[in-house]
């Protein structure tokens, strides 16, 4: 069989393949897998029982019913749904948004999809733009995402050592690099895979790079503000014309009906929703009908605000602290855990690679992901990109200390034998 060159670019080994490949196989093989590489939500009870009783109102309303399964959206999303985010954002932050600059998509990697490639690769006029980051480690979904080559160009972020062995990566502006050749920057906030979160200086100086260069400021908020608020520090949300935010319903508990949010420039939205058109047709409907009665009354960010956050900022600070009591005395760093659901693990002069030390954990029952997937567009060699690796914490107490006890065990054995 021949294939065209996107065909072998998407029929290729990538990170995201293999990260997902990894949790479907361990979940259908039932062996006993700790998985600690996804980025599967947390199975909350309240957040469940929400979803469970707005479903049953669902079933039991005709109409309804019928809007969920039986009717195409509009290419921009579900009407209604939009109209409530526009009410919720407005009256939370001020933006003064309308119904023209949000549309809906079948979940975000399909919003990065679309929106990378309608800034970055070849132009009309024959010239090329990139998608620049302004530090990796960045989300290991954005590496493929891209329809031509040298799509990414990321910039090799500042390391500030912290007390109890904890780092933070911050922006090296110094460095940053925002031209003729770039076609939007892009930055997620909170960070997968690391959970850092860039902060309101470093928002305000890439903003305003952006805006001199008159490229879009992308912001992936799949994390973040105002749902499902995975945020543990100090944060405020920003939008303004030329930023393009993007939200999703993934990590408030509906990963698998696909639901994308993208609140952008009218001109952006259109361009969207034409892409939605010739994609898709429209957005699928499920998850935005399953929130749309908690984005009406507001209780997405109550649910948000005291239950989902403190739920997640519970199991980063018990498995930061596990995996600290067991690694003591050897060299190790942990990104300080300022949101999402990761600890990023620098394991400053590992003998063996993150590969190899993903492939002997994988071998023990345990999934994380090596932390060389998550340097998009850093062509320059750097070791520490092979030093570290993203373990999700969102699984039962006793299951992650299991399974942070067992990649302590890998660790310390590989830097005996070393």
């Amino acid at each position: 069989m021949k294939l065209s060159a996107f065909g072998e670019k998407f029929t290729s080994n990538s990170g995201i393949l293999s990260l997902m490949d990894d949790l479907g196989n361990a979940l259908a093989s039932g062996e006993d897998m700790i998985m600690m590489g996804g980025g599967n939500p947390a199975h909350i009870p309240e957040v469940e029982q929400a979803f469970k009783q707005r479903l049953q109102r669902i079933l039991d309303n005709h109409d309804e019913f019928v809007r969920l399964i039986g009717t195409y959206d509009a290419p921009q999303g579900e009407k209604e749904v939009i109209h409530s985010l526009v009410k919720l954002l407005n009256n939370r932050y001020g933006w003064g948004l309308t119904a023209d600059n949000i549309a809906l998509t079948n979940g975000s990697q399909n919003a990065f999809f679309m929106l990378f490639n309608l800034f970055a690769g070849e132009y009309s006029d024959g010239s090329q733009r990139q998608i620049q980051l302004p530090l990796a480690p960045e989300y290991i979904g954005y590496a493929d995402a891209g329809l031509s080559d040298n799509f990414f160009n990321a910039t090799r972020p500042d390391i500030e050592l912290l007390e109890d062995n904890l780092f933070k990566y911050r922006v090296d502006f110094a460095n940053l690099q925002v031209g003729t050749e770039t076609g939007a920057i892009c930055v997620s906030r909170p960070t997968n895979p690391t959970g850092n979160v860039i902060t309101d200086e470093e928002v305000s100086r890439l903003d305003a790079m952006a805006q001199a260069q008159g490229v879009p400021l992308i912001i992936d908020g799949a994390y973040g503000q105002p749902f499902p608020n995975l945020l543990f520090t100090p944060a405020t949300p920003m939008w303004n014309a030329n930023t393009i935010l993007c939200l999703s319903l993934s990590k408030l508990g509906l990963p698998a009906l696909r639901t994308g949010i993208v609140i952008a420039d009218e001109a952006i939205i259109k361009a969207l929703s034409g892409v939605n058109a010739i994609l898709s047709l429209s957005p699928n409907s499920a998850g935005s009908m399953l929130a749309l009665d908690m984005i009406k009354d507001g209780s997405i960010l109550s649910l948000s605000d005291t239950v989902i956050r403190p739920f997640y900022q519970q199991r980063a600070l018990a498995a930061t602290d596990h995996l600290r009591h067991r690694l003591a005395g050897h060299k190790f760093h942990i990104h300080k855990p300022e949101g999402a659901m990761f600890l990023w693990l620098w394991l400053e002069g590992l003998p063996i690679s993150s590969l190899e030390l993903y492939n002997r954990l994988k071998q023990r029952g345990v999934l994380v992901v090596s932390g060389h997937y998550f340097f998009p567009g850093m062509e320059e060699a750097w070791q520490h990109s092979h030093e570290c690796i993203r373990i999700t914490y969102t699984r039962s107490p006793s299951e992650v200390n299991r399974g942070l006890d067992i990649i302590a065990e890998e660790v310390i054995r590989a830097y005996r034998e070393g």
